[in-house]
């Protein structure tokens, strides 16, 4: 029986048991994931506890993705670039962490977008692990131009040198107020910040007076299922994707590398869209 789980500081509102229980429902494979509260100062001692356990492994969310790498006795080379781990595998106990974040965003994308993205200006809102994680994916398709925004000089600083070390690739640093500005340049605006997640549900990364006609505009945000900012964009004409859509493809990847099987993303789609609607 496959068992794994989801450990976090919160993790009440996490979706992710619904998304993977409806998986192992749909595939006929024995199985159960749940969820743990796991805080800052107990994370050394539940990797300790998983080594030795009947768990195939686990995901690991907010704020645990960086500070888990060291605990852990291998890193997927993925993971090692982004400096962030999501997903663990315990195979015999052994510990091997992977990042599946940029590459689930990377899919729902490709479902939005009318062109490749090598003709397509992109604008990246954040710079936290999620930010990180989906400009590595966004790097390998060789964006036509890639910007990032950020409150935070320093933050925005460090990961603006660390893409630019991949393949010499340019990244273009701005303030929000420099992004706000220069939105009419961008075929694609990506927040990777929890502005306007439940229960702030009136915040905005970015005003939108500026958004491009037909863009695509993105948000990891899937709590509301539609945020203010999506809604805005939407009324301007812009194609929109909330965040459900990252969540069931890096928990679908995720699944794939417990069991071998890839799941059926439209039902765990579903679920989750259902559960969010309660």
């Amino acid at each position: 029986m496959i068992k794994s789980l989801v450990i976090g500081d919160p993790i009440e509102h996490s979706l992710s048991p619904a998304m993977h229980n409806e998986a192992f429902k749909q595939t006929g494979i024995p199985g159960s994931y749940g969820k743990k509260r796991v805080a800052p100062d107990q994370l050394q001692s539940f990797i300790h506890a998983l080594r030795e356990s009947d768990y195939t492994g686990c995901n690991v969310t907010i704020p645990h993705k960086v500070a888990v790498i060291p605990l852990l006795d291998e890193i997927d080379q993925e993971a090692k670039r982004i400096g962030a781990v999501n997903t663990i595998v315990n195979k015999n106990g052994k510990l091997t962490g992977y990042n599946t974040d940029g590459i689930g965003f990377l899919l729902g994308l490709k479902e939005k977008i009318s062109k490749p993205l090598n003709e397509l200006n992109v604008l990246l809102i954040g710079a936290g692990g999620a930010a990180r994680s989906i400009a590595y994916a966004l790097l390998k398709e060789h964006p036509k131009h890639l910007a990032l925004a950020n409150r935070s000089e320093e933050r925005l600083a460090h990961l603006a040198e660390d893409l630019n070390n991949i393949n010499n690739h340019h990244v273009e640093k701005m303030s929000l107020r420099e992004a706000e500005e220069n939105l009419h340049r961008f075929d694609v605006v990506i927040n990777t910040t929890n502005a306007g997640m439940h229960p702030y549900i009136d915040t905005m990364p970015l005003q939108l007076d500026q958004l491009k006609n037909n863009a695509v505009v993105c948000d990891i945000v899937y709590n509301p299922l539609q945020t203010k900012w999506l809604e805005t964009a939407k009324n301007k004409g812009a194609v929109i994707d909330n965040g459900v859509t990252m969540l069931v493809m890096q928990g679908a990847m995720a699944f794939e590398k417990w069991t071998g099987v890839f799941p059926d993303t439209n039902r765990m789609k579903k679920t989750v869209t259902e559960q969010l609607r309660r």
